[in-house]
């Protein structure tokens, strides 16, 4: 690793000085037309050299790799000009740890792509991913169109462990089948899981069914739009799940998440992803998994995720994280945030040549390190007393390693979360029992939750909402008018409406769109003052009248009752696999709100050592 970072560092210097001389190593007088190395190539080894401090032979052996490569590229440029082959950078996965180039035409399906890498290369087709410009290879599209250009990157991901290497060759691929259908199956139920916890709605009973809820940073909830919300949960989810997978230092598994949380992240409005610093932590932790798969080359835009990150985090936590500090009281935990920034930040800056920011901002990092870095013994001390070891790392950063202020924060803080849990509980309980008083009046459930979420949760006036907006009292097959026309109006009921004073024309209409519910037709009726309203009315040509529902209530009204759904008998399996997926959410989110600061620090440690050992190694 250290041969490899130093040699990525010098070539940076190198390219850089080339381009500041305006020095085109791949045209005459330094190739000739035979391609080769002109006499020219001498006097600029010995210019570098003594300029950068470095050895002639190492300079020689770079600044020939640095010519072969524009050659090369020059040539694959001319040939994708003439023929259509483009050339594309294969990023091979640690072990093979190296880049080569592959050249293609771009009408191969994604599929196509993945036999030839893994021929070539000796790797299972079924266990490896390919990513291309931060999106997974989708195997079914052409390269085109998926937007793979000529020298694109390509980064190939091995799935498998390595220890199952030395198992026999017809149990490997089978074990590499299932492990990568294990792994899709996974995603598709990490998928689902999200969709069906991000559709709950808040009238579920707290204490029998699992709900997600978005909380600021106190742990308050926060009202979202339902769309804003579907986005901004699976998001979260996909992001914890990348997390969950990156403590446990599987990297390559946990990229492909943490890129589809990128993505749906991207779908939130912009004014929710200013006020939180979820996206900005994403972004770290994206840079930080392509750096510890040592494939930070792949990221063309590390450099401007990164710059992302730190802004989004100043408007966050204010420009000296003065709104923390109102917030928490504290900014310690936050710290390990900016620790990661500016590591990440330094090695950018080093594998570009730029030694004097490399130093400044891993310096930075490292000071950081000396503040965060916590004695065992105090989290030992802290264990006595009954709190968890995270509970005292956390706590400890925000008390400046005072054990006795870090043991206070932590018991008023359990005690804050608390009363917030029971408030928030109470509001649950209270938005139950209005829902169900509407429920009682003959509402759908449907139009009980749009009605009270529309009205801040006011009963009397959700109460005249539904008298507002009626399209809300039809059923779920209110979309066939045909149906609805169809249905058996019992005399009975006409004359019950009559006797109320309303035409027999009238009382039919109500009671075929109402499906015979009297209660629901004459207070309709009665509210708009006799006649249906028109957006109600079941015209003659059979047009729907559901104007005025938008699509995401409806499928949140054909969730509530599964039990009615066809081929019920299926119901129970498909219900314990809903169970199951969203259980396994609920596993990887963690039960601390602040887990996300919860770093142990130790492969930073390592990192910055390293690569302060570079930095200081003697380069003028």
């Amino acid at each position: 690793m250290e041969k490899m970072a130093q040699k990525k560092y010098l070539i940076a210097k190198l390219t850089s000085c080339l381009r500041e001389d305006k020095i085109q190593l791949w045209k005459p007088p330094y190739t000739n037309e035979k391609k080769e190395a002109g006499k020219e190539m001498k006097e600029l080894v010995q210019k570098y050299s003594s300029k950068l401090n470095i050895n002639e032979t190492d300079a020689e052996n770079m600044l020939e790799e640095i010519r072969c490569k524009a050659v090369e590229r020059g040539t694959g440029n001319e040939n994708f000009k003439v023929t259509g082959i483009a050339r594309l950078d294969i990023y091979l996965p640690r072990r093979k740890s190296r880049k080569v180039p592959l050249e293609t035409n771009l009408f191969i399906t994604g599929k196509e792509l993945r036999s030839q890498i893994a021929q070539e290369h000796a790797l299972k087709e079924n266990s490896i991913k390919i990513i291309i410009n931060k999106k997974q290879l989708d195997l079914g599209k052409t390269l085109e169109d998926q937007g793979v250009t000529h020298n694109a990157k390509v980064m190939v991901l091995q799935l498998e462990q390595s220890d199952e290497e030395t198992k026999r060759k017809v149990q490997e691929e089978e074990l590499q089948c299932k492990k990568e259908k294990e792994i899709n199956d996974k995603m598709q139920r990490t998928r689902k899981g999200l969709e069906i916890l991000a559709e709950r709605e808040e009238n579920l009973d707290p204490d029998s069914v699992p709900y997600l809820d978005i909380a600021n940073q106190t742990g308050r909830s926060i009202e979202i739009p339902p769309q804003a919300k579907k986005a901004l949960v699976l998001a979260m989810g996909y992001h914890e799940k990348g997390r969950a997978l990156m403590k446990k230092k599987e990297y390559e598994i946990a990229l492909p998440y943490l890129l589809d949380a990128d993505k749906h992240f991207c779908e939130c409005s912009t004014e929710l992803l200013n006020t939180v610093d979820n996206y900005a932590v994403l972004q770290l932790d994206i840079v930080w998994c392509y750096f510890r798969l040592e494939q930070l080359d792949c990221l063309d835009d590390a450099e401007k995720k990164l710059s992302t990150a730190h802004r989004c985090f100043q408007r966050c936590y204010g420009e000296n994280h003065e709104r923390l500090i109102d917030i928490k009281g504290s900014y310690g935990r936050e710290k390990v945030l900016f620790l990661r920034l500016y590591l990440l930040q330094g090695i950018g800056h080093y594998h570009s040549g730029r030694e004097k920011e490399a130093a400044e901002y891993i310096q930075k990092a490292s000071r950081l390190y000396e503040e965060l870095s916590i004695d065992p013994d105090k989290v030992d001390r802290l264990s006595l007393l009954g709190f968890s070891e995270q509970e005292a790392r956390l706590a400890l950063r925000a008390c400046h390693g005072d054990v006795e202020h870090a043991a206070n924060l932590i018991t008023n803080r359990r005690e804050e979360k608390a009363q917030i849990r029971r408030e928030e509980r109470a509001k649950r309980r209270k938005r139950l029992e209005d829902i169900n008083t509407l429920k009682s009046m003959g509402y759908s459930e449907r139009a009980a939750q749009v009605a009270l979420q529309n009205t801040q949760g006011n009963l009397d006036q959700a109460f005249k909402f539904i008298l507002d907006n009626p399209e809300l009292l039809l059923e779920d097959d209110y979309d066939d008018p045909a149906a609805m026309d169809q249905f058996q109006v019992s005399q009975e009921s006409i004359d019950q409406l009559m006797y109320m004073g309303f035409s027999r024309e009238s009382a039919e209409q109500a009671l075929k769109v109402f499906k015979g519910n009297i209660h629901l037709a004459s207070q309709t009726l009665a509210h708009y003052g006799g006649v249906l309203p028109a957006s109600l009315q079941l015209s003659s040509e059979g047009s729907s009248p559901s104007e005025g529902s938008s699509p995401s209530e409806e499928s949140a009204s054909s969730k509530d009752s599964p039990t009615e759904s066809a081929g019920s008998s299926s119901l129970p399996t498909d219900e314990d696999m809903e169970t199951d997926a969203v259980n396994e959410i609920l596993e990887d989110i963690p039960e601390h709100e602040e887990d996300y600061l919860d770093l142990t620090l130790e492969e930073e440690e390592q990192i910055i050592h390293e690569y302060l050992s570079y930095i200081q190694v003697p380069q003028h």
